[in-house]
């Protein structure tokens, strides 16, 4: 793969490098203004406590500013003869910006300055709440008085007062919450509800992420009753949206977006006002989310929970035989519901729906059940919503579930359906869904050819040197400019690359697992505790841990033993920890300093072939003439091998060791495409030079 000639990779000891340089940028009077702000001597040096200017970051800030200049961008926009139409030309840029660039300052200065109203999204509810905190009050201080930012976050989010209504009636009645435990919570919440002015979650520092009681009062789009709610007028979500309504910047994260951006498709929006332009920071988790939100799903949960709001309104409204016709027709559809958690296999992971569902006798019968139960529920709540409105979403909600039920286990006629039918089970639930396969016509209809600007940003988006697989996957045009900033960390001269030599078994022999746990000791060892595990397995991990804790004289902190951020922190304050993780700890962790002096990854992160998405997207790669694993399987690891990579260097001051403990990245032809993608830290393969390394920094 080369990289396109249509981009431009910046290192970080580069001159100053004008907009009109940036591929297909003309410069723009809002690029000019980054020259007042940026460099030594501007408003962030003059302003900003620690600040230090950054060529790249002055780059980066110059070609979105010209990206997203209503003068510029109004230039080269027209809207498309039809919403299928092939992309735009708008004004499009990917960036891929190094740890230490400080691209979100880079794009929230020009997206401010540019008058536009402005999405900006992140994959995490923490990057918002930062940007919230931390970068907004500044701007609005030195930058843009007039400024109105909010973060809009899911509804579930939010409470619903309708709900906490219900809740406290059913309280006094002596119907729920008899427990101590629950009464406190309860106590604790009331407080709260009295005091607060949004609603959203994140103000009580006491609730369990998983909490049972907030997911029975949350006010997630199932249960609003609209118009017809009682508490319309002091609802959050109205609030919400009067108020989103009046900013010029909105930060959500990617699953709001998306799911707002899915629903646009029937011409109704969830939260988010009209905008014109959107940011997205951390863009390499743009395909997975957009999958989700342009497919179908539904667990079994979610029948449950219609279930529970059927008889919790029945109770409410009803009286006498209306009262018992609707409990005993949301009765047997929880019966169902049950029935469908149990139909499937108790293995947990994700798997194809539709084979077994043709070879499993049983379905035919649950199937029509359901439907069965389905129809009288529609019947029952379509007669009671002739005579007061309040039943009408309600309704809406059934007939929905219904239909993406009956749509996720049945392929249609067509033979062109591009979706992939799965399962998934976890430990108390199952979901059923379908997913496109291949979601870039989605994004150019929905999005590329919606939105009159675009900007892709992310520490992690080339593979192997340049741009060609997130363009493709992201059904971007081949033209679309690029901009590379190289982090301006001394990988060089501050870290070491360990790579075990040919000796090393591979993944998938017999002796891996034993060599791979005898290399992780000797490298905590030599880096005196200080280390990041990441796995690519929970099994992989809980084996580690367990022989690790025997031998190592260093405390171990081991992912699901703790809530994750108590882990970070616990492993950043007694600096000669050792922390074992996989998942989401292979991003997302800042830990500077020198608690976190080596990372260590057990192997090349490659997904599970068997899962069905995966395996759908591998076969049409090969019915379209490509390559799937050079085309598609090891562009997705060299992205996450570098998210894990890039938890080493956090700051200028730090150092360390990165350990990939995989001998394919030279065995193995396409351990080139890998390397090529790592930073440019002096590599060994013997376990000598590490020592050497650790024993010079004390």
């Amino acid at each position: 793969m080369t990289s396109s000639t249509n981009s431009i990779i910046i290192p970080p000891s580069a001159d100053r490098l004008a907009a009109a340089d940036v591929p297909c940028q003309a410069d723009s009077a809002l690029a000019a203004r980054m020259d007042e702000i940026f460099p030594a001597g501007g408003l962030l040096a003059r302003y900003l406590p620690g600040y230090e200017p950054r060529q790249g970051q002055l780059t980066m800030a110059r070609a979105v500013a010209t990206t997203l200049d209503p003068e510029t961008a109004d230039e080269t926009s027209a809207p498309p003869a039809t919403a299928a139409a092939e992309v735009a030309p708008r004004p499009r840029l990917l960036v891929e910006a190094g740890t230490g660039t400080g691209k979100t300052l880079a794009y929230l200065v020009p997206a401010v300055l540019s008058g536009r109203r402005v999405v900006v999204s992140t994959n995490t509810i923490n990057l918002q709440e930062q940007i919230l905190a931390k970068e907004i009050p500044f701007i609005q201080r030195y930058l843009a008085p007039w400024l109105q930012a909010m973060c809009v976050k899911g509804r579930g989010n939010y409470l619903c007062l309708r709900r906490w209504h219900q809740l406290l009636a059913k309280s006094r009645q002596g119907q729920l919450f008899g427990g101590h435990q629950n009464g406190a919570e309860l106590e604790q919440l009331a407080a709260w509800v009295a005091e607060t002015g949004s609603g959203d979650k994140a103000e009580l520092s006491g609730l369990a992420d998983n909490s049972p009681l907030w997911a029975s009062l949350n006010a997630a789009g199932g249960h609003c009753l609209g118009s017809s709610c009682p508490h319309g007028a002091e609802c959050f979500i109205t609030a919400l949206r009067r108020q989103a309504a009046r900013a010029h910047l909105l930060i959500v994260n990617h699953h709001l977006f998306f799911s707002d951006l899915a629903v646009r498709r029937f011409g109704h929006a969830e939260v988010l006002p009209r905008y014109e332009a959107v940011v997205f920071d951390e863009a390499h988790h743009l395909e997975n989310i957009a999958t989700r939100h342009f497919g179908l799903s539904l667990s079994h949960y979610q029948l449950l929970d219609l279930v529970r709001d059927l008889e919790g309104m029945a109770e409410e409204r009803l009286r006498d035989n209306d009262r018992a016709r609707l409990l005993q027709n949301a009765r047997a559809l929880g019966v169902e519901a049950d029935r469908l958690n149990h139909f499937f296999p108790a293995s947990r992971g994700r798997f194809a729906l539709l084979p077994l569902l043709a070879e499993h006798p049983d379905w035919a019968g649950l199937r029509d059940d359901l439907r069965r139960d389905f129809d009288a529920l529609g019947r029952n709540l379509e007669e009671l919503g002739q005579a007061a409105e309040i039943w009408n979403p309600l309704m809406r909600r059934s007939r929905e579930l219904a239909a993406t039920l009956e749509a996720s286990c049945q392929p249609p006629a067509d033979s062109a359906d591009n979706d992939i039918y799965w399962y998934e089970r976890l430990e108390k639930t199952v979901f059923i869904g379908r997913s496109p396969i291949d979601i870039a016509p989605h994004l150019r209809e929905h999005l590329h050819n919606q939105v009159k600007a675009t900007v892709f940003t992310s520490a992690t988006l080339r593979t192997g040197g340049d741009f060609c697989y997130v363009k493709n996957r992201l059904g971007l045009p081949a033209d679309c400019p690029e901009l590379a900033l190289e982090t301006p960390f001394d990988y060089a001269g501050r870290t070491l690359l360990y790579v075990p030599d040919q000796e090393m078994p591979p993944p998938g022999a017999s002796g891996h697992p034993e060599a791979s746990r005898r290399l992780m000791r000797e490298l905590v060892q030599c880096s005196r505790g200080r280390a990041l595990l990441l796995f690519t397995s929970l099994g992989a991990m809980r084996q580690a841990a367990s022989e690790l804790a025997a031998t190592l004289p260093y405390p171990l902190l081991v992912q699901g033993e703790a809530p994750r951020q108590l882990l970070l922190e616990q492993f950043h304050r007694r600096t000669r920890s050792v922390l074992l993780a996989v998942a989401s700890f292979w991003e997302g962790v800042d830990v500077p300093g020198e608690s976190l002096s080596c990372v260590i990854i057990d192997k090349l992160p490659f997904e599970v072939p068997s899962d069905p998405v995966i395996m759908a997207r591998v076969d049409k790669i090969k019915q379209d003439g490509g390559n799937p694993f050079v085309d598609f399987q090891v562009p997705r690891a060299v992205l996450m091998l570098r998210q894990g990579v890039g938890r080493l260097l956090r700051s200028t001051a730090d150092r360390g060791v990165l350990a990939i403990l995989d001998s394919r990245l030279f065995s193995k032809g396409y351990g080139r495409i890998f390397r090529q993608s790592l930073p440019p830290s002096p590599i060994c393969r013997e376990l000598a030079r590490v020592r050497e390394f650790f024993e010079d920094d004390g």
